[in-house]
């Protein structure tokens, strides 16, 4: 398993987080999967026997049920030196004051997560969702509170915008408030869209990247095609919508390059996909989750699997997001002034 640092923090990720949307698999939750308390343990250890040193959850999967059922197998150990991250921001109640930034609610939902999770810290503490209405330096200050309360280590966000992160790191900078060291994103081969802000917000500011859903809900994963047939039992055929396909004859075009690839290299098709997005600039953890070990060791595999630039450059091609204002500008006109960060997207359309 190789460890990434964590933006500009000094803690050590593996690339391979372990997700738990699937544990308990109560309301909506469910059409994801339903782990039991037996199931979810044998795919903690498998995780830890293989390197995975991160474990993610969120206080409203399966209403706290996910947090419950780590808290229990875990018990207040930390075998393997796991780090445990979870999240804040979504409604859990139907009060006014069950959703966001306040300092009401995050310290409030933050006391409950430790409770769930029975330990005495947080590693990584991720506002879940963008909150337009609670001041920031709010947040903040709750959050910065927090962690010299020895409750939280570290905090990111998550399905922030752009200026939304940099409004949030400027409000830190000036109040001495700590900062985000990371953010949790959708992207993957079909869902380019990072590569626009968040992406290059990263390489620039600092952040770590821990990408959520990188196998587009399972889609890239091999056993769909597009037969209509092979589409049966995926999460989406069950009525589940995130993240969104706008382009389906786009993505079994991706598709079939990540299973020639894979055809060629003799290993998952998965493991093309995840294998894409770790070489991508800015990417530091893929978040994966499953219903079964075998699913979970197949995805952990990719963490060693090492793509050629030939084989990147058919999956950028295939994938290649368009180039909306002003990036198409950009790409004409300040090509010979790139930053690292200007190139997380510019850099295959000015070769």
């Amino acid at each position: 398993m190789e460890y990434r640092v964590l933006g500009r923090s000094g803690l050590k990720v593996s690339t391979i987080t372990l997700g738990t949307m699937t544990f308990g698999g109560l309301g909506d939750f469910a059409k994801v999967g339903a782990s039991d308390l037996k199931q979810a343990h044998s795919i903690i250890d498998l995780s830890i026997e293989r390197g995975v040193n991160v474990i993610d959850t969120a206080n409203m999967y399966s209403d706290g049920v996910s947090e419950e059922m780590i808290g229990e197998i875990l018990n207040g150990k930390r075998p393997g030196n796991v780090l445990i991250s979870t999240k804040a921001r979504m409604p859990v109640g139907l009060g006014p004051n069950q959703e966001g930034f306040s300092r009401y609610h995050i310290i409030r939902e933050c006391e409950k997560s430790l409770s769930r999770l029975r330990t005495d810290v947080i590693d990584i503490y991720y506002m879940h969702e963008w909150d337009g209405i609670t001041p920031l330096e709010e947040m903040l200050e709750a959050l910065d509170t927090l962690i010299k309360q020895g409750k939280i280590r570290y905090i990111g966000c998550s399905n922030f915008s752009g200026w939304h992160i940099m409004k949030a790191l400027n409000a830190s900078q000036i109040n001495n408030y700590q900062r985000f060291v990371t953010q949790q994103i959708h992207y993957s081969l079909e869902a380019r869209e990072a590569e626009y802000e968040l992406l290059p917000i990263s390489v620039d500011q600092g952040l770590g990247s821990l990408i959520w859903s990188p196998l587009a809900g399972g889609l890239l994963s091999g056993k769909y095609t597009r037969d209509i047939q092979s589409q049966k039992g995926t999460r989406f055929a069950e009525g589940w919508t995130e993240p969104p396909i706008r382009d389906f004859n786009r993505l079994w075009n991706i598709v079939d390059v990540i299973n020639d690839i894979a055809q060629e290299k003799q290993v998952p098709a998965a493991n093309i996909a995840l294998a894409w997005l770790l070489q991508r600039p800015g990417v530091t953890s893929l978040v994966i989750g499953g219903r079964t070990r075998e699913q979970i060791e197949t995805n952990i595999e990719a963490s060693a699997l090492k793509l050629t630039e030939s084989e990147m450059k058919q999956l950028n091609e295939v994938s290649k997001p368009a180039l909306l204002y002003p990036y198409w500008h950009q790409a004409s006109f300040a090509k010979t002034r790139l930053s690292l960060g200007d190139e997380v997207l510019l850099k295959d359309f000015i070769e």
